[in-house]
């Protein structure tokens, strides 16, 4: 699906000039305790500039604190997280998202009582001035078109909409905030597995306009169709991480979390 004229601009043309092999993100040593449990333990990773990269791995194993570490939700105990070279670790999550980090939640979150349109518009508004608002708008309308939510529910209060059309308009509400990096967090629980189709040829056409995308999913054809690397967290420490079918072939993936070697062939989830 098409983007509008003006959409993603900055990160277009950030993306053709420093190219993929460039470093966006990096975690060094990246740790977190929630009391007695530690959730994640001397992390390290780097995400490329137009990669998409998924992190994999069981439940409880770190994976969604590492999300809300890199966009600010949680502060790191120890390491460090770096944006473009620039040191996030401690800044609030506001501050991170204007530099363009953005996350979506595993658990929809929307606005009940105001419609799509209002809902997107927080985000399209987010940093901008009230004068803003009328051009604002049509571009709410235009990311509500752009993850294919009908037309007829623009004006629909949240709170009458299904889990499949509030997916969308937490998409079109983070993708509202020009991220240079995207973090979805288990984005497609709920779909079917033709909605999932959908909604990963939608976040492989939005990294092909620049976002580098950092995806934690659950549906493995997913992840192995989709992504450049995939990292393997167990227990809050990375056990393997690689192209798709070098980690699908580590025997201590398979023992942890496969079960089996994953067959690229198959189309079941």
């Amino acid at each position: 699906m098409p983007f509008g004229t003006n959409l993603y601009i900055s990160t277009q043309i950030t993306f053709l000039l420093i190219g993929r092999m460039a470093v966006l993100l990096k975690c060094s040593g990246v740790s977190k305790r929630f009391g007695g449990l530690q959730a994640l333990n001397n992390v390290d990773f780097t995400v490329n500039q137009g990669e998409i990269v998924g992190i994999v791995g069981p439940n409880g194993s770190g994976k969604s604190t590492l999300l809300n570490l890199i966009s600010g939700v949680y502060k790191p105990d120890s390491g460090q997280i770096l944006l473009s070279g620039e040191d996030i670790s401690k800044l609030p999550p506001h501050v991170i998202c204007a530099k363009g980090v953005t996350k979506t939640a595993q658990t929809v979150q929307s606005f009940p009582e105001m419609t799509a349109t209002e809902n997107v518009l927080t985000s399209v508004l987010f940093n901008k001035k009230k004068s803003e608002k009328i051009q604002g708008l049509d571009r709410a309308h235009e990311l509500l078109a752009l993850v294919s939510l009908s037309k007829d529910k623009f004006d629909v209060k949240a709170k009458s909409l299904n889990v499949v059309e509030l997916r969308r308009i937490q998409l079109a509400k983070a993708l509202a905030t020009n991220p240079k990096l995207l973090l979805l967090d288990e984005l497609l629980t709920g779909l079917t597995p033709k909605e999932c189709d959908e909604a990963i040829e939608l976040v492989k056409s939005i990294n092909k306009q620049g976002v580098t995308v950092l995806i934690v999913e659950h549906i493995m054809r997913v992840i192995m169709g989709t992504c450049d690397r995939v990292i393997v967290l167990q227990h809050g420490e990375k056990i393997c991480e690689g192209p798709p079918k070098t980690v699908c072939n580590d025997e201590n993936v398979v023992k942890v979390y496969l079960g089996k070697r994953f067959d690229f062939g198959e189309n079941e989830q």
